[in-house]
């Protein structure tokens, strides 16, 4: 396990109205949310429901949240190029949930053309109904995992520096719309091979526009426990860290979104998820900057079946996490 420093505490002079909790099953007495929806006490407990199952997301959340025996404070959900969101569905799940809104602002352009204001319609749309339609303050990140689709080429729009670029365009373009409730994240792969590019660092578009960091590991065959997931190495990358390490160091004052995370079926160790979600639970406490854990659940992942209940014993050890006192003890997302 990673040597943890300190809790970063949240600012509570910037707390969310009407966020505090009196205490019961809804909280722990005294827990705040910022202003950047940072939780003072534990960390957020969200999920991506279903991903490719084919339900529409109300649907979905509502049997994740029947499975794993407590509603999520955080719903995932993903949009494309100009499909319009908040929709319907989203804006009423987001009256109890805090909504993580995951935008690739095009497929048709590169980083580059879009920093140069190729979408600027589309998104002062997206801005419009943003303003309109979703009072609630939300999570956004735009272009997650960007490290597989750069292309360091100079001249290529898809650089380092042209996602930097890209990302700033975005956020200061919805801010200057209209757009202040939007709670910023940059959402890295975080994997050694990436990480390890001399690229890598020119990723990061800047203080000013990402509120925090977030991450997207899945537990591989390298990955046997919680501190393996947020501290992947590789021997053959071997100066890199360890993402959580490396975020310590690197953003000492930004919180962490675990934002997708899961664990693969594993057919020779069936009894791996059980020891995965219990490790989590033994764990999380030593890794104070992670406020948020988003799970990907999937029967159809790119790399496997990341359901947390494809066995009863992986059910039973997910929703014992679930209501972990560290994930129960947060603020009523009520914004």
């Amino acid at each position: 396990m990673a040597s943890a420093k300190p809790p970063q505490r949240a600012v509570v002079e910037d707390r969310v109205p009407g966020s505090v909790v009196d205490g019961g099953t809804d909280g722990a007495p005294g827990c705040v949310a910022t202003a950047k929806l940072i939780p003072s006490c534990g960390a957020w407990w969200g999920v991506a429901p279903e991903v490719f199952a084919g339900r529409p997301p109300a649907q979905a959340i509502a049997a994740a949240e029947e499975r794993m025996g407590r509603r999520a404070d955080i719903l995932h959900v993903y949009h494309r190029g100009g499909e319009p969101f908040p929709t319907p569905e989203e804006r009423r799940l987001a009256r109890k949930r805090i909504l993580l809104i995951n935008w690739k602002p095009s497929l048709d352009h590169t980083w580059a053309e879009i920093a140069d204001g190729a979408i600027d319609d589309r998104i002062d749309r997206v801005a419009r109904r943003i303003k309109r339609t979703l009072p609630e303050r939300f999570f956004l990140t735009v272009h997650h995992e960007p490290e597989n689709d750069v292309r360091p080429r100079p001249g290529s729009g898809m650089t380092a520096e042209d996602y930097a670029a890209m990302y700033r365009h975005v956020m200061l373009r919805l801010r200057e719309r209209g757009v202040r409730n939007a709670v910023t994240v940059m959402t890295y792969m975080g994997a050694p091979n990436w990480a390890s590019k001399p690229w890598f660092e020119r990723l990061y578009p800047g203080d000013d526009v990402v509120d925090w960091i977030g991450l997207d590991p899945y537990a591989d065959r390298r990955v046997n426990d919680f501190a393996n997931l947020v501290d992947k190495t590789r021997e053959d990358h071997a100066g890199w860290p360890g993402f959580y390490r490396w975020t310590q160091a690197r953003f000492p004052g930004k919180p962490i979104m675990v934002a997708e995370w899961g664990a693969f079926e594993r057919q020779d160790e069936p009894a791996f998820k059980v020891a995965f979600f219990n490790s989590v639970r033994r764990q999380i406490k030593g890794y104070p900057q992670i406020k948020a854990l988003v799970y990907f659940d999937s029967p159809k992942a790119p790399r496997g079946d990341t359901r947390f209940d494809s066995t009863v014993a992986a059910r039973r050890a997910f929703t014992e996490l679930a209501r972990a006192p560290y994930f129960s003890s947060t603020p009523v997302p009520d914004h």
